[in-house]
């Protein structure tokens, strides 16, 4: 139905903290909620282990990823001009993240 798996954001040590994600939802279960669940779990479990952020890039148009990750508290940064060429064509990337952990306490 759906998966959210994390990789390294890059490979020096002092980005240990920081993971990329990505989410897939299957058509058939989109709108019931399964997306929400697998993110929020991956959101949990990078938690326990001592992340500190998670970051991912969208599609402009992917209004329901967009809408996913504003509802689990990611906040959109920015976007990368052309960063993506699928089928030949450039196409823009919003930037998301979100603070975890220590870092996402206030102060």
């Amino acid at each position: 139905m759906a998966w959210a798996g994390v990789g390294s954001y890059r490979a020096r040590a002092r980005s240990g903290g920081v993971g990329e994600f990505s989410v897939h939802v299957s058509r058939d279960a989109r709108g019931f909620g399964a997306g929400t669940m697998a993110l929020h779990g991956l959101i949990g479990a990078c938690e326990a282990r001592g992340s500190w952020k998670l970051v991912s890039r969208l599609f402009p148009e992917n209004v329901a990823s967009r809408a996913l990750c504003r509802s689990l508290g990611f906040r959109e940064v920015g976007i990368y001009r052309r960063h993506a060429r699928p089928d030949g064509q450039w196409r823009d990337c919003v930037v998301v993240e979100l603070l975890v952990g220590e870092a996402a306490l206030p102060g």
